[in-house]
């Protein structure tokens, strides 16, 4: 396994996160650029990001600051003890709303025009993130004696590395949704986001082998909020598909 850190206490999940942001800011004006979606909305998209990001970083605290708290209440709630996706996911995508919303009236363009690009960009950006937690060695599977399985030096047995088997899945779903977006002009790629990471996300949870407590009945966190995501999802479809036959006739 490579080091946690590269030199001068650089710790690779950092820099595997920051290159996740930077493909997708550049996927963001790539992309936007090929779609012919005005420029200066995609500047907004992109402040609007960066503020999501933020508030996304303190989110994924606080909710992994909750799981523990559930977990063991006798610890006390405290923030520190790591960060989650999902959480983060959840605090942003509020910021991000919000703000658009705010600013709604002074702008020329409407979500819909960008809502299937922004899957691109979130899949790319999670990918290197779960390449991250591989070499911090977190995030990883239940014992196997599979050949895929990798031994951490904390751990005494070799692992499923799930970190890894996320990232590919991540990287598949970006390139799906890419083709359709750019091949097909495809408007449901944000349901396609939501439904298939979230049947990947429960589904992978059960070979998870850093325990993290439940929170409903046998529901680890993250498979409760999959299962959200899913839902959504599925709501999603027939919003998004009136919102674009709407946007078509319009344009």
């Amino acid at each position: 396994m490579l080091p946690e850190a590269l030199f001068l206490n650089v710790h690779m999940y950092g820099i595997m996160v920051s290159v996740g942001i930077l493909c997708a800011f550049g996927v963001l004006y790539l992309y936007g650029k090929k779609l012919q979606i005005e420029r200066a909305f995609v500047d907004f998209i992109f402040y609007d990001s960066l503020a999501s990001v933020v508030v996304g970083m303190g989110s994924a605290a606080l909710f992994q600051g909750l799981y523990d708290y559930i977990k063991d209440p006798s610890l006390g709630f405290r923030l520190g003890g790591g960060i989650t996706f999902i959480g983060g996911m959840i605090g942003g995508s509020i910021c991000f709303l919000l703000i658009y919303f705010v600013f709604r009236k002074k702008l020329t363009a409407r979500l819909t025009e960008i809502v299937s690009l922004l899957p691109c960009c979130i899949t790319v950006a999670h990918a290197p993130g779960r390449i991250g937690c591989f070499f911090a060695g977190c995030c990883y599977g239940k014992e196997t004696e599979c050949f895929l399985g990798v031994k951490f030096p904390n751990l005494s047995d070799p692992v499923h590395p799930t970190q890894l088997y996320e990232a590919a899945f991540l990287f598949l779903l970006f390139t799906l949704a890419s083709y359709l977006l750019l091949k097909k002009k495809f408007w449901g790629n944000m349901s396609l986001y939501l439904i298939g990471y979230g049947i990947f996300r429960f589904l992978i949870e059960f070979i998870r082998g850093d325990e993290r407590g439940k929170l409903i009945g046998t529901l680890t966190p993250s498979q409760f909020w999959a299962l959200i995501m899913i839902a959504l999802g599925a709501v999603l479809i027939p919003i998004m598909y009136k919102k674009h036959k709407t946007y078509k006739e319009h344009a």
